[in-house]
């Protein structure tokens, strides 16, 4: 570190140049062996240059997610289970490095005015950062790692995840332009389900995706825009929110929109957007079960627009809404798809939305509890089929 206080810029192959030289003048070759020096190579690299001792987390394909609570120690999360892991930052200094080196990666800033930042990694794996002195023991990294290559439907079907039909059923549905709201508690997989969705869409559509952070990956479609929020700088100017993005969009020529994820007013500019000719929309929400994830996007249609009749909002979801899947992880830590339903419409007399169960899965009791056996049953027909007519996915019934 005294050596790179020199002012100078330095690129990544002259540090490790410069490593590979005070290794060799402080390691005498026939003291340490190759292993060793490799080690401490690519130990000291990640200190200066990235993420110091979570790097080699982050660069772990099997680890899915990374929680460092201040000094106390390094939680990770692989294959479902979570471990504290044996490493530690040196010094609270230096996680204070850290957490500044990757709020500026994504032009955030951090600190005890505003302590409370999310951002990504230019992996694109999302961050959650918490300084003092809201957390009081200092400060709190949480990162979601995603796969490098996307997950694609087939992988979720051999993780039985779901069934090959139900994946088959979600297909026609995404190229037919059926309008599809995944829910699903924290952790249930809902991003990951969103892009295997969508890699069903045609690959010569024009795809605008809208985020908090920039998660998605659509490597197969040509004509993308990728939007991202930005927050507010210390003077609370110059934010643009989800609701601007989603407004701005509608004046792109889109195909299709998606939306990362809704959590407030913007479910209204997402739904007058479904309900305004703009068919084949893709989004997701935090929700315990379909009906409680209709009932938060009622609360959230009510934080935009307050003054709109229950009624009004319960017409304008069911008319923007054609499916919801709902995801959860059950107690054996898997993921699964819980249950595939239709929208039904507004039921005037009762004033609720109707729902259509399509699939729902049904577990198998086995005498181990711990071990989840089941599959994702079908349980009705699709009833709204005009969509799929227009598409040509399913013709017309013959008078004869």
């Amino acid at each position: 570190m005294e050596r790179l206080n020199g002012g100078m810029e330095f690129s990544d192959e002259e540090i490790g140049q410069l490593i590979d030289t005070l290794i060799s003048d402080t390691c005498p070759q026939y003291y340490v062996p190759l292993s060793s020096r490799c080690e401490l190579r690519k130990f000291l690299f990640n200190s200066v240059r990235r993420l110091d001792v979570i790097q080699e987390l982050i660069d772990d394909d099997s680890v899915t997610e990374i929680m460092v609570n201040g000094m106390d120690g390094i939680f990770l999360e692989r294959h479902g289970h979570l471990e504290k892991w044996n490493r530690n930052f040196d010094s609270r200094e230096k996680l204070e490095d850290i957490v500044l080196k990757i709020a500026s990666g994504c032009n955030r800033t951090v600190n005890e005015s505003d302590p409370i930042v999310d951002a990504r990694l230019k992996n694109g794996a999302r961050v959650n950062v918490v300084v003092p002195p809201v957390a009081i023991d200092g400060p709190v990294i949480t990162i979601r790692r995603f796969p490098d290559h996307p997950i694609l439907m087939q992988q979720l079907v051999q993780w039985n995840s779901l069934t090959a039909e139900a994946a088959q059923f979600l297909k026609m549905m995404v190229e037919a332009r059926y309008n599809i709201f995944i829910s699903g508690g924290t952790g249930s997989g809902k991003t990951t389900f969103l892009n295997a969705l969508s890699a069903y869409i045609p690959e010569d559509e024009r795809v605008v995706t809208i985020e908090d952070n920039a998660e998605l990956q659509l490597h197969h479609v040509k004509n993308l825009v990728r939007l991202e929020a930005r927050r507010a700088n210390e003077e609370g100017e110059n934010e643009v929110s989800i609701r601007d993005l989603i407004r701005t969009s509608l004046r792109m020529r889109p195909d299709r929109i998606i939306v990362g994820e809704v959590r407030g007013a913007e479910t209204v500019d997402l739904l007058q957007a479904l309900n305004t000719g703009h068919d084949g929309g893709l989004s997701t929400g935090h929700g315990n079960s379909p009906r409680d994830m209709l009932s938060r996007l009622e609360m959230m249609v009510l934080c935009g627009m307050s003054e709109i009749p229950i009624s009004a909002i319960r017409r304008q979801i069911a008319s923007g809404i054609d499916l919801m899947v709902h995801l959860g992880r059950l107690r054996d830590k898997s993921r699964r798809v819980l249950e595939i339903l239709e929208i039904d419409g507004y039921d005037i007399p009762s004033g609720e939305i109707r729902t259509h169960p399509l699939f729902e899965f049904q577990e198998i009791p086995t005498r181990d509890r711990n071990k989840i056996n089941g599959h994702l049953a079908k349980t009705g027909e699709l009833k709204n089929v005009g969509k799929l007519e227009r598409s040509g996915l399913l013709l017309p019934a013959s008078d004869n």
